[in-house]
C-alpha cells in the first residue's frame, strides 16, 4: 500500500507527537508500505526535502510572519489552503492509496486533499487541538485548572492570562479562534475515520466534538519500538554511580515541572534528581533547586538515545504533570524500561498505568511527594511496580501489536 503520512512534527527536533509520527512510519515501512511524509516548514516558500534515518521528509514550506494574529493566520488558514492543492498534486502524481494525517495544522488540509482525490483518509488525534484553541484544555496561567468548554466565556478567560496587560485588546481575536476552531471540527467530521491515542481523548471527541458525528472512532496508541529502546540502554553505561530519580519534559505549567521543588523537598528525596528538558520555567526551577542536596541536575534538551539511558538506568521517574495527558511517550518509554513511576494521574495516563499495579498515581501535589517518598523507601515495591509496567507495554503497546491494529484500519478503507 502506498500511503501518504502528513505530519506537523517530525525529527529529530520535535516533541512526543513526531516522535510518534516517526514511529508510525517506521514500523509501516517494515511491513512492507511504500510511504511518503510530508511537513509543513516556516521560514521560505520553495519546497525541500530532507532525510532522517533513512526517511526522506518532504518538506512544504510556507511563510509565517511574526505578528500574532497575523502568524496564526499564515500557520493555519493560509497553510490549509496552499499545503491541500500541494497535497492533492502528491497524491496524483504518487498513486497514493490512504492518506494518514497526524496533528491540527496537516489534518484539515489532508481531509480537503482526500475529498477532491477520492482518496480515504483518516487523521490521529494527539492532543486535544479539535476541543480546544490551544490544544491542552488549559485556561489559567498555572495549567491547574482545565476548561470545560470552548465557549465564549471560558475563551475569554484563556485569552487573559495569555495576553498579559493588554488582554482587553486580544478579545478581539475571539470571533477568529471559534472559526478557526470550528474548521478544524468541521474537517474531522468529513474524514473517513479518526484515531485518538487514549481513551481520555476518544471520551472528549466524543463529548465536545459533535462535528464528527457519525465519523468512525477508534482508540490506538501510540507505539514504542522496545528493541531500539532496550539495545540503547543496554549498549550504555550507567551514567551516575549512585541511585537518581529522573524528570523528562518541557519545563512548563501544564507538564507540572514548577510543582518539582516543592515534590522533592516534602518528600525529603535523599537522591539526586535529574530533569531532562528545558522551557520558560528552567531559570526559576534552578534558582529555586541550587542549593539543594543531593543536586539537582538539569541537562536541557538531549538526543533521544540519551534520554533513554539516563530513565533507563534511574531508580524512579517523578511526571508531576496537571496535564490533561493525552498520552505520554515519557510515561510509554519509561514503563518499557521497567522504570518505577509516580505520576500526576491525569488525561490519558490511566491508559498506560494503573494506581498501586504498575505505578503509583495521584491527584495533588502533595499525595505525589508521598507517593514519592514511599517508593524511594521500598525497593521490592520498585521492582514490582517497574516489571508490571513493562509487561503492559509489551502487551499493549509493543510496535507489532499497535501496527497490526492500524493496517486492520487501512485495509477496512482501501479497496483490495
Amino acid at each position: 500500500m502506498r500511503v501518504l503520512i502528513s505530519t506537523d512534527a517530525f525529527p529529530p527536533e520535535c516533541g512526543g507527537s513526531g516522535w510518534s509520527a516517526y514511529e508510525l512510519v517506521k514500523g509501516l515501512r517494515t511491513r512492507g508500505h511504500d510511504v511518503v511524509v510530508v511537513q509543513p516548514s516556516f521560514g521560505g516558500s520553495t519546497p525541500g526535502s530532507r532525510n532522517y534515518n533513512g526517511v526522506e521528509v518532504l518538506e512544504f514550506r510556507s511563510r509565517a510572519y511574526d505578528v500574532p494574529v497575523v502568524r496564526a493566520y499564515m500557520k493555519s488558514e493560509r497553510l490549509g489552503v496552499t499545503l491541500s492543492r500541494y497535497l492533492q498534486e502528491l497524491i496524483e502524481r504518487e498513486q497514493i492509496d490512504l492518506i494518514h494525517a497526524q496533528h491540527a495544522l496537516t489534518g484539515p488540509p489532508s481531509v480537503r486533499a482526500a475529498r477532491q482525490t477520492q482518496r480515504p483518509v483518516i487523521c490521529t488525534v494527539r492532543d486535544y487541538w479539535p476541543i480546544c484553541y490551544w490544544g491542552d484544555l488549559r485556561f489559567d496561567e498555572t495549567g491547574a485548572t482545565l476548561c470545560p468548554a470552548c465557549s465564549v466565556g471560558m475563551m475569554t478567560r484563556c485569552v487573559r492570562p495569555r495576553s498579559g496587560a493588554l488582554w482587553p485588546l486580544a478579545l478581539g481575536v475571539i470571533p477568529y479562534m471559534r472559526r478557526n476552531l470550528s474548521t478544524k471540527r468541521s474537517a474531522l467530521g468529513h474524514a473517513d475515520a479518526v484515531v485518538a491515542v487514549s481513551g481520555a481523548i476518544a471520551r472528549d471527541l466524543k463529548n465536545r466534538c459533535p462535528e464528527i458525528g457519525a465519523t468512525r472512532l477508534e482508540t490506538i496508541p501510540n507505539m514504542v519500538d522496545l528493541e531500539s529502546i532496550e539495545h540503547a540502554v543496554a549498549s550504555a553505561k550507567r551514567p551516575l554511580d549512585v541511585p537518581y530519580a529522573v524528570y523528562v519534559g518541557k519545563l512548563s505549567a501544564n507538564k507540572g515541572s514548577g510543582l518539582l521543588p516543592e515534590v522533592i523537598e516534602r518528600a525529603a528525596l535523599s537522591w539526586p534528581l535529574v530533569v531532562i528538558g528545558d522551557g520558560p520555567e528552567r531559570a526559576s526551577l534552578e534558582a529555586a533547586t541550587r542549593s539543594r542536596r543531593p543536586s539537582v541536575r538539569f541537562t536541557g534538551w538531549l538526543p533521544r538515545e540519551s534520554v533513554w539511558q539516563w530513565v533507563g538506568h534511574a531508580n524512579l521517574l517523578i511526571f508531576p504533570s496537571r496535564g490533561p495527558e493525552s498520552l505520554s511517550r515519557v510515561l510509554l518509554e519509561a514503563s518499557a524500561l521497567g522504570v518505577a513511576v509516580a505520576a500526576m494521574d491525569t488525561g490519558g495516563t490511566s491508559d498506560i498505568l494503573t494506581h498501586n499495579e504498575s505505578a503509583l498515581l495521584s491527584s495533588t501535589a502533595d499525595e505525589l511527594a508521598d507517593h514519592v517518598r514511599h517508593l524511594v523507601s521500598d525497593h521490592s515495591l520498585r521492582d514490582r511496580l517497574g516489571a508490571n509496567a513493562r509487561r503492559v507495554i509489551t502487551e499493549r503497546f509493543a510496535a507489532p501489536i499497535v501496527l497490526d491494529r492500524i493496517e486492520a484500519l487501512y485495509r477496512s478503507l482501501v479497496p483490495s
